[in-house]
């Protein structure tokens, strides 16, 4: 099956023809995922126009990307105390995102705020192409186009085109998964390391290179390769992989527990937003309230999106889904899931689980074009009306 490196050899850098061929192969897959969110941005822009709104600053200045700004422009230490007691602290925003946006507004005439929008619109396409070599690499090439195209058209899509980080972690992520794969395992582990710069859920690509590294390694020595022979060539690589891939989380949050003064520090700002990890009791709390209140369909609509997603990532498994896209994926999900406050920001959070979509991109890869790209155009309507429905009314937290 073609990929991206499939003229180049393992753990080497791609030279410029292998360069070439890969970006012709992914220009269908480019060119869908712009399209969808060219969609979604002029409903959004005629959705805004009507309500009176500014569709540029419900894209750069609202909820996080305010956060975001504000750590470019003045740095960390801004803290608001709600009239409930309850204390948030941009210490609770991981740096690469307002790093990139203050070195960009220093070397452009962007704001920080619209370089955080640049950064999204650069980052997604790369997050785009990555899911496209992915697919392209496990399915074929329409599977890769498809599922660039499905990533796009996912509900909450908009999110991509936002002054947020979710767009730059999906590309971290996605590019660190494909070198995993490819057997590239410096720059995976340096992709993770920056992905964890980025958002907390870094840590889920963190694991991904970790367990793949130990899964690959018990299974040579399984094989009766010596432990002298794991410390020569690509095993080197692969070590140093490894150890590169936590810096980036351990990094910052090292940072903000000599902040704070205790280990605990990132927790205890966590804590102060009302979000961490209980197993999903809080989230099991709100789905129940809403079953036995008014809001009853909206109730039972989480169960069965839970449930959905929950079988996208299983039945990947069950399909032979390669070990570091189950890791990762299933690692997003359980972190989604299980925090608590915030619930109506899940369907954010699991926007860089792009391998959930890996069995839907395979499915509609089987049926014929016209097929396909009409359940793909439909739901690209969909996700362009929700998307500017969203965000001119609550939109995401």
């Amino acid at each position: 099956m073609n990929d991206l490196a499939s003229t180049a050899a393992p753990g080497r850098a791609l030279c410029p023809p292998a360069v070439r061929a890969a970006l012709r192969r992914a220009v269908p897959g480019l060119a869908a995922y712009a399209a969808i969110r060219l969609l979604g941005l002029i409903v959004l822009m005629a959705w805004s126009a009507a309500n009176g709104k500014n569709w540029h600053t419900l894209l750069t200045a609202r909820w996080d990307s305010l956060w975001y700004t504000r750590v470019a422009e003045q740095g960390y230490g801004y803290t608001v105390q709600l009239p409930n007691g309850d204390v948030h602290s941009d210490l609770a925003f991981f740096p690469l995102l307002p790093w990139l946006e203050r070195g960009l507004s220093a070397l452009t005439p962007l704001s920080a705020a619209d370089a955080g929008m640049a950064v999204a619109w650069t980052a997604a396409p790369a997050a785009a192409a990555a899911l496209y070599a992915t697919g392209e690499r496990l399915h074929g090439r329409r599977a890769g186009v498809l599922l660039t195209a499905l990533w796009a058209a996912l509900p909450v899509g908009i999110v991509q085109s936002m002054a947020y980080s979710e767009s730059l972690f999906t590309a971290l992520a996605a590019w660190g998964v494909y070198c995993v794969l490819t057997g590239r395992w410096i720059w995976a582990g340096a992709l993770a390391a920056l992905a964890g710069l980025t958002r907390p859920v870094g840590a889920a690509v963190v694991a991904a290179v970790w367990i793949s590294a130990a899964v690959t390694v018990a299974n040579e020595r399984a094989g009766g390769v010596r432990a002298r022979a794991l410390l020569r060539g690509r095993h080197r690589r692969m070590l140093l992989g490894v150890a590169l891939a936590p810096l980036g989380w351990c990094a910052y949050v090292l940072w903000v527990g000599a902040r704070r003064g205790s280990l605990t520090g990132y927790l205890d700002v966590q804590a102060g937003w009302h979000n961490g990890f209980d197993g999903g009791l809080a989230f099991a709390a709100f789905i129940w309230h809403q079953l036995t209140g008014p809001a009853f369909v909206a109730g039972l609509a989480l169960p069965a999106g839970v449930a959905l997603v929950v079988w996208l990532y299983v039945h990947g498994v069950r399909k032979g889904q390669p070990l570091p896209l189950a890791v990762y994926g299933g690692t997003v999900l359980l972190i989604a899931l299980t925090a608590k406050g915030y619930f109506g920001s899940k369907p954010r959070l699991m926007l860089p689980a792009f391998p959930l979509l890996l069995p839907l991109a395979a499915g509609l890869a089987r049926w014929r074009p016209a097929r396909s790209w009409l359940v793909i155009g439909v739901v690209a309507a969909g996700s362009a009306v929700y998307g500017a429905f969203w965000l001119n009314g609550s939109g995401p937290p």
